[in-house]
């Protein structure tokens, strides 16, 4: 009977091992991108995140959402990019524990763990205020729960990407990145997101994952200041999946956009096709 027991357990923890990732994966979570893979070989792509590592004073820690980094990262590097890492505050930059978890992390997440460069790159990333952002091709807002608490409220962030927008350079981001478009403005010194097509994490993700604590919710703000909110639904939210172009400004909705949302701004800077083969 002890036997028994062993091996039905061994067997059952093997199944929930194994079996957990795929069905997620089934269900939506860090989808295969089967699209075209572009290439910008010399270019150079900023990635920014939060610096709030905690969910209000002393709360929860929380940060940046793993994929919402690596996924970008990988593809602008595999594209022939120079990649470079800030965040609001700069030096380490948190991210969000939950995101690296077995039965969650994304296969970008799991490489980023092997790979000691991008490791040293966030332990000390650039702080935005002594960054030009007209430099970069390209600027990707990341998400995860701490950029509620700053990058929508960074009047730095804010200047920066005005020039950058004004400059003719890509920008977008997913999840609650693109809040960081919230305080930036176009040539004519109107809100950058006013009267652009552009999707980020919804109020109903918001309420069922039950996280209100945050200042600022994307769908909330981001229509606030004129912009015309796109988004799909699932049953559950962080399944749902939707990337929106508008010229330069391409957003995802949520972490399983990040590789999708990456190679759309890749074709907007002027990238050329390699392949049409992601798995």
């Amino acid at each position: 009977m002890t036997t028994l027991f062993f091996i039905v357990v061994t067997v059952l923890a093997l199944f929930a091992w194994l079996g957990l990732p795929a069905t997620l994966r089934a269900f939506g979570l860090h989808p295969a991108y089967d699209g075209d893979l572009h290439t910008l070989p010399g270019g150079k792509a900023l990635i920014i995140t939060t610096s709030q590592a905690t969910l209000g004073e002393g709360g929860k820690a929380t940060g940046v959402f793993g994929s919402e980094m690596t996924a970008p990262y990988y593809e602008f590097l595999e594209a022939g990019m120079k990649v470079d890492v800030a965040s609001i505050q700069g030096g380490a930059i948190p991210i969000e524990p939950d995101s690296f978890r077995w039965f969650l992390a994304a296969p970008s997440d799991k490489r980023y763990l092997k790979d000691a460069v991008f490791q040293a790159q966030v332990k000390a990333s650039m702080k935005i205020d002594a960054i030009d952002f007209t430099q970069y091709d390209i600027i990707f807002l990341a998400g995860g729960w701490g950029a509620a608490y700053d990058l929508g409220t960074s009047t730095v962030l804010g200047q920066k990407i005005t020039q950058a927008w004004a400059a003719g350079k890509v920008m977008g981001g997913v999840c609650h990145g693109p809040l960081g478009l919230l305080l930036a403005t176009d040539v004519n010194g109107q809100p950058l997101v006013k009267g652009k097509h552009l999707t980020a994490v919804t109020n109903r993700q918001v309420k069922q994952l039950g996280i209100t604590i945050t200042p600022q919710h994307p769908e909330r703000e981001l229509r606030a200041a004129g912009a015309l909110f796109e988004s799909v639904s699932a049953a559950l939210e962080p399944f749902a999946n939707l990337t929106v172009v508008d010229g330069r400004l391409v957003t995802g909705q949520n972490q399983n956009a990040g590789v999708e949302t990456a190679q759309k701004m890749l074709r907007a800077s002027g990238g050329t096709v390699k392949n049409k083969t992601k798995t």
